[in-house]
C-alpha cells in the first residue's frame, strides 16, 4: 500500500514538473513572439529588417534590460535546458532552410567577381579578428581557454554575413533583380559557404585536442565529399522522380530523415550538427517545386515558432550588464570598429579594385556587413563550447546588432534603390 502511494506521489510530482516546465516554455514563447512581432513592425517603419525586432525581444526580456526578477518570471532558468532543446532544433531547420535558398548555380555566373570580393571579406576580417584575440584574451578570455581555440574562433566571427538577413534587405528595397544584389546575394552565398566550413573546423579543435582535431578535420572532409559525391546526386534523382508534384508526405519525411541523419553525423564527428543541416539543404536541387514549396510551407513555421525559442535562450545568456565601466564600453567599440573596418573595408576595396564605382562598391559593402542571426549562431556556438565568456558574448551581440541595423541607413544615404543598373 505504501509503494502505491509512493508510486502515485512520484507520477503527481513528475507531471506537475513536466507541467510547470512546459507553462514556463508556453510563456516564453508566447512573450519574446508578441514582443518580436511588435518591435518588427515598429523598426520595419525605419526600412530595419524583421530579425533586428525578433532578437531585441529576446534582450528585452532578458536579465539585462528589465532586470533578473521580472526576466525569471518570464523566461524561467529552470526552463533553459528544454528551450535551449527547442532552440537548437529551430536552428537546425534554419539552417537546412538557408542552404535550400542557395542557387549555388547562380555563383558559376559571376565566379571571377564574386569568388574576389567574397574571400577578400572573409580573409580580412578574420585577420583582422585574429589579431584582436592578441588584445582581447588577457582581457576577456580565461587561461582553460586555450589560445588557438578564441583566436580561430573570434576570426570567423568577424568573417560571417547572413545571407537571409541581406536577401531580405534586397527584397524589400527591389534590389534583386539588379546587377549589384546579384552580385552581394552571390558573395553572400560563398561567404556562407566557406564560413560555416571554417566555422566546422573551429569546433572540431575547441572540442578536441590538437591531435585529435586532426582526426576531426579529417572526418569533415570525408563527410563532405560523402555528402557531394553520393548523396547529392541521389538527392537529385529522387527529386526528379518525386519532387515535380512538390511537397508531399513521402518527399517531406524523405528529407527530414536524410535531414536528421546529416545533423546527427556532422554532430558525432564533432562539428556540429546545424552544419550537417546546412550542409543538406546546399545539396539539394534548387529551382524545383519540391525545394520552393518546402521553404514557402516551412519558412513562417520556423522563423516565426521555433527561432523565437533561440531568441528567448540568446536573451537569456545575454548580459549587457556586463559591459560596465569605460573600459569594457571602449573594448566594445573596439570590437565593433574591427568587425566594420574587416568586412565593410574589405568588401568595400574589393570591389573597387574589380571595377565597381565607389559609390556600388559602399553598397556592397554595406551589405556584406550585416551579420544578423547568423552571427548569434555562431555566438552561442561559442558561448557552449566555453570558447567565450559571457562579457564578450555580448559585446559580440551588440556587434551584431550595430552591424546589421547600419545597414539600412547606409544605402539610404547612397541612394541605392535608384538609378540601379539591371543585371
Amino acid at each position: 500500500m505504501a509503494r502505491r502511494r509512493a508510486l502515485v506521489t512520484t507520477r503527481i510530482i513528475c507531471g506537475y514538473h513536466l507541467s510547470s516546465v512546459l507553462t514556463q516554455i508556453l510563456v516564453a514563447l508566447t512573450a519574446v513572439i508578441v514582443v518580436g512581432q511588435l518591435l518588427s513592425r515598429l523598426l520595419a517603419r525605419v526600412g530595419q529588417p524583421p530579425v533586428i525586432g525578433e532578437v531585441l525581444a529576446g534582450i528585452l526580456l532578458g536579465p539585462s534590460l528589465i532586470g533578473t526578477e521580472w526576466s525569471a518570471k518570464i523566461l524561467a532558468p529552470s526552463a533553459a535546458p528544454a528551450l535551449g532543446v527547442i532552440a537548437q532544433l529551430g536552428v537546425i531547420l534554419y539552417m537546412f532552410l538557408v542552404g535550400l535558398e542557395l542557387h549555388l548555380g547562380q555563383l558559376r555566373q559571376r565566379a571571377p567577381v564574386t569568388v574576389a570580393i567574397s574571400y577578400t571579406s572573409i580573409l580580412l576580417p578574420f585577420a583582422a579578428g585574429s589579431a584582436l584575440a592578441l588584445y582581447l584574451y588577457p582581457r576577456l578570455s580565461s587561461p582553460d581557454v586555450p589560445f588557438l581555440s578564441f583566436t580561430l574562433f573570434l576570426g570567423v566571427a568577424m568573417s560571417i554575413t547572413a545571407f537571409p538577413v541581406l536577401a531580405r534587405i534586397l527584397t524589400d528595397r527591389g534590389l534583386t533583380k539588379t546587377e549589384i544584389g546579384g552580385i552581394a546575394l552571390s558573395c553572400a552565398a560563398i561567404d556562407d559557404v566557406t564560413a560555416w566550413c571554417l566555422l566546422a573546423i573551429v569546433v572540431g579543435v575547441a572540442r578536441a585536442e590538437v591531435g585529435s582535431a586532426l582526426f576531426v578535420a579529417l572526418w569533415a572532409v570525408i563527410y563532405i565529399a560523402f555528402m557531394y559525391v553520393v548523396v547529392k546526386p541521389a538527392l537529385a534523382r529522387f527529386v526528379r522522380t518525386h519532387g515535380a508534384a512538390g511537397e508531399t508526405p513521402t518527399t517531406t519525411a524523405t528529407l527530414l530523415i536524410a535531414l536528421l541523419l546529416s545533423a546527427l553525423v556532422a554532430e558525432a564527428i564533432g562539428i556540429h550538427a546545424i552544419f550537417g543541416a546546412f550542409l543538406l539543404g546546399a545539396i539539394v536541387p534548387s529551382d524545383n517545386p519540391l525545394a520552393e514549396a518546402m521553404i514557402r510551407q516551412w519558412k513562417n513555421l520556423v522563423t516565426i515558432l521555433l527561432l523565437p525559442a533561440f531568441f528567448a535562450f540568446t536573451g537569456m545568456r545575454t548580459r549587457i550588464d556586463l559591459v560596465s565601466g569605460a573600459e569594457a564600453w571602449l573594448l566594445c567599440g573596439l570590437i565593433l570598429f574591427v568587425a566594420v573596418a574587416g568586412k565593410f573595408g574589405g568588401a568595400t576595396i574589393a570591389a573597387r579594385l574589380s571595377g565597381m564605382t565607389w559609390r556600388d562598391s559602399a553598397v556592397l559593402g554595406a551589405l556584406m556587413n550585416t551579420r544578423g542571426l547568423m552571427e548569434l549562431i555562431v555566438l552561442n556556438i561559442g558561448l557552449e563550447l566555453g570558447v567565450i565568456s559571457a562579457a564578450l558574448f555580448s559585446m559580440m551581440v551588440i556587434m551584431a546588432l550595430v552591424t546589421t541595423m547600419s545597414a539600412a541607413p547606409v544605402l539610404s544615404l547612397l541612394h541605392a534603390d535608384k538609378n540601379v543598373p539591371k543585371a
